[in-house]
């Protein structure tokens, strides 16, 4: 618990030092004033908190101190967190935890957004923890894709299953499931398409591979990942509402946290989209990535 938190704290170095560090100097003490909630609000944007997000926050820390919970700005800090952790709300547990014969897990999320690297990631995380991780190739469309994945599967141990580029990623999925089954591997992890330029092809590629999945799998796949790149700030939330509509997403892995000063995209990833963080992204090791913990996170952020 001690080691995850560390990492979460690290991660948000960036940011802590940049917008939420200069929050903190904000509610270090002296009267609230009308100045107080514009700065307040301009920084939370400038984090990435959102516009829709920022104003649900700063409404309801208004609406507490119109109360007379709260008189001085820094007794507006421990509101702040409050709040925020709120936010991110008690999501149920993730499926992949669950007992079964074969967990399958869906990872989508477009190219260039560290998809490939955080399969790695994810496939050493459960392999650490005991199961036999099985990896599918099936971005077809890109031999890179598909040369990266094998790259990444020899360095962390954990075999991929992968057809000739330009393969239908359905008969690689049904292949990756035989395969699994054969081997007694407990956890598929399937990597998919990232293109977002045309957009009913990746509807119909996401629904085809998540049609293979279930009709081998009992309620396959147990999760859909969605891989959001937190550099990229608001563009990673308008790519998840994207895939959205193309699939059923379950939760979301921040990836590149530890890259940026806006890491208040968390917050808009929560309550813009109702999905749940599940992992972030802390660092380029393939050791860097750590479940999501929303106390450690706010926590973290002012700290």
């Amino acid at each position: 618990m001690f080691r995850r938190s560390k990492k979460i704290r690290d991660s948000l170095t960036k940011t802590r030092r940049s917008f939420f560090g200069q929050i903190v100097g904000l509610l270090s003490g002296g009267e609230i004033t009308e100045e107080t909630w514009e700065d307040l609000e301009a920084l939370l944007v400038q984090a990435d908190v959102g516009v829709q997000t920022t104003m649900t926050i700063v409404d309801n820390l208004r609406a507490q101190v119109a109360r007379g919970k709260v008189r001085n700005a820094d007794q507006l800090q421990d509101l702040l967190k409050k709040e925020l952790l709120a936010l991110l709300g008690d999501p149920p547990p993730m499926q992949i935890d669950e007992p079964r014969l074969l967990t399958v897990v869906l990872i989508v999320g477009v190219n260039g957004s560290g998809k490939t690297t955080t399969i790695a990631k994810l496939a050493k995380y459960y392999k650490e923890r005991g199961r036999k991780v099985l990896l599918c190739a099936a971005d077809t469309f890109r031999a890179a894709a598909i040369d990266q994945l094998k790259i990444w599967g020899e360095r962390v141990g954990v075999p991929v299953i992968a057809h000739q580029p330009g393969a239908d990623p359905g008969a690689v999925v049904y292949d990756s499931i035989r395969a699994s089954q054969s081997r007694k591997a407990d956890l598929l992890i399937i990597d998919t398409a990232g293109r977002l330029h045309t957009k009913y092809n990746l509807m119909e590629e996401l629904r085809k591979v998540h049609g293979v999945a279930s009709k081998r799998v009992h309620q396959a796949p147990h999760e859909t990942l969605l891989v959001l790149d937190a550099t990229t700030g608001q563009n990673a939330l308008s790519q998840a509402r994207y895939f959205k509509e193309a699939v059923d997403v379950t939760g979301v892995v921040v990836a590149k946290l530890d890259g940026t000063a806006k890491g208040g995209v968390v917050f808009a990833i929560a309550q813009e989209l109702g999905l749940p963080v599940r992992f972030i992204g802390t660092g380029e090791g393939v050791d860097d990535l750590t479940e999501f913990d929303a106390e450690a996170f706010v926590e973290g952020l002012f700290d």
